[in-house]
């Protein structure tokens, strides 16, 4: 018989996370983001925006209590982890064209938003293209692994069946 936090813990809902990692990088990832607050307050500002819009810095030092040099440094270690994808685009400011960087999550940063994310932080179709994002990351990873086990298809199929009943 479970007592006390054992007990709570089971009755507690419980989500399942998964985030796939290069595992020649997995310590650098990791430690980008949870041994920093700002690479945190970037994540959550991405929450708070929606995850799939895109990540300006301007808008960051605005909204961050952060220098603008420390959230350039930041996006910098998000981008070169992948965690961010950084991007130009062209925008008119007073008849002159001018090119702005922007960043956006990358699947891995929103596998790692979905993590600090509440359920109603995020949209029914942010959900299901994280979803969906993640189980093709897992399928093809099962792939891989089952491949170089010489696990056939057809049991991994047979398994995939039997548990979609």
């Amino acid at each position: 018989m479970l007592k006390g936090d054992a007990l709570d813990l089971c009755q507690k809902e419980i989500y399942p996370y998964i985030v796939f990692l290069p595992p020649d990088e997995k310590y650098w990832v990791l430690k980008t983001v949870f041994g920093s607050e700002v690479a945190i307050d970037i994540l959550n500002f991405s929450i708070k925006q929606k995850i799939s819009k895109k990540i300006y810095q301007k808008d960051l030092v605005k909204t961050l209590p952060y220098s603008n040099k420390t959230v350039i440094k930041h996006l910098k270690m998000l981008t070169k982890r992948g965690i961010l994808r950084e991007n130009m685009e062209k925008n008119e400011s007073s008849g002159r064209a001018v090119w702005v960087k922007y960043y956006l999550l990358s699947d891995l940063g929103k596998w790692f938003a979905l993590l600090l994310a509440e359920k109603s932080d995020l949209t029914e179709a942010e959900k299901t293209e994280i979803f969906c994002s993640i189980f093709k990351s897992y399928v093809k990873w099962v792939k891989e692994i089952s491949q170089k086990l010489g696990v056939s298809k057809r049991v991994i199929r047979g398994i995939f069946n039997k548990e979609m009943k």
